[in-house]
C-alpha cells in the first residue's frame, strides 16, 4: 500500500484566534512517487497563518532537498514577521541563492515556489517555476502560469496546450530559486477577494504531468468529500498514472 507523508500542520478546519482569518478546510500531503529514491518536494500548510505553499527541488544528491526546505522556511518565517508574500519570496529567493553559491560542482541547487496567502478578505498567489495554484469557483481556473521553455512557445503561438503536454522539453524551467540572478528573478503574482466555497489546489509538476486538468476538476468540485479525501484521491491518482516524479498536493477550501 502506498503511504502519503503529511506534515506542518494536521488538516482539518480551523480559524485563527489573533487574525480575522476566514474559515479554511484544507488537506495536504506528498509521496516519493513510483520512481524516486529521493523526495525534493516539500510543503507548507497553515490555516492560523493563512498561508499554504509547494516547493519543488532540483539539482539531485539532496541538493533539491535542502533547496525547498530553505525555500520553504524561509517564506514562513519572514510571513510571520510581517513582511509581504512577494517579499517574502524575494527574500527566500536570496537564501536559496546564496547557499547554493557554497557549492563548488556542476550540480544545480533550485527550486520552484507555488503559494497562497489569505487575508481576511483576500488572497494573495505567488509563484516561481512550474509548480502550480488551481481555484475552483464554479469551475476550475489554472491562476498560475509555467516559468518554463514549453510556456514561452504556448505564449508565442508555436505550439499548442495538447503538444505542450507531450514535449520533451516541457520540464525546462526558465526562473527557479536559487538559479535565476536575483536582478533577473521574476516573481509572478495575482490576487483577489475571496468568497465562500472557493477552493485552492497547490501542487508540483508531479500531480499535474499524470492527472489532466479535468481530472483535477473533477476531484476537487467534490463537495461531499473532505478536502483531505480529495487530496488523497489526487495523489493516488498520479501514481496510478505512472508516479514518475515526487507528487505533492494542498486543497484549501473556504468556508
Amino acid at each position: 500500500m502506498n503511504s502519503f507523508l503529511r506534515h506542518a500542520s494536521t488538516s482539518g478546519m480551523l480559524r485563527s484566534s489573533t487574525r480575522r482569518m476566514p474559515m479554511i478546510e484544507f488537506g495536504h500531503g506528498t509521496h516519493v512517487g513510483l520512481r524516486r529514491t529521493r523526495n525534493e518536494d516539500t510543503y507548507y500548510a497553515d490555516a492560523a497563518l493563512g498561508l499554504f505553499l509547494v516547493a519543488d527541488g532540483m539539482g539531485g544528491h539532496q541538493h533539491g532537498e535542502v533547496a525547498s526546505a530553505l525555500a520553504r522556511d524561509a517564506i514562513v518565517e519572514r510571513i510571520r514577521s510581517g513582511q509581504s508574500l512577494a517579499e517574502a519570496v524575494h527574500g527566500a529567493a536570496a537564501q536559496v541563492l546564496e547557499h547554493a553559491q557554497r557549492y563548488d560542482d556542476a550540480l544545480p541547487m533550485g527550486t520552484t515556489v507555488a503559494a497562497v496567502r489569505f487575508s481576511e478578505q483576500a488572497y494573495d498567489i505567488a509563484w516561481v517555476g512550474d509548480s502550480r495554484i488551481y481555484l475552483w469557483n464554479n469551475g476550475l481556473r489554472r491562476v498560475s502560469h509555467d516559468h518554463s521553455l514549453v510556456q514561452r512557445l504556448v505564449a508565442a503561438g508555436t505550439i499548442d496546450e495538447a503538444q505542450a503536454s507531450r514535449h520533451p522539453y516541457r520540464n525546462v524551467l526558465t526562473q527557479a530559486l536559487g538559479i535565476t540572478a536575483l536582478d533577473q528573478l521574476h516573481i509572478s503574482m495575482a490576487k483577489g477577494q475571496l468568497s465562500p466555497d472557493m477552493s485552492f489546489l497547490v501542487c508540483s509538476d508531479g500531480l499535474t504531468e499524470e492527472v489532466s486538468d479535468t481530472a483535477i476538476a473533477d476531484m476537487v468540485s467534490r463537495q461531499e468529500l473532505a478536502a483531505q479525501e480529495c487530496v488523497d484521491h489526487l495523489l493516488l491518482a498520479a501514481l496510478d498514472h505512472g508516479g514518475s516524479d515526487n507528487v505533492t498536493a494542498i486543497l484549501a477550501r473556504v468556508r
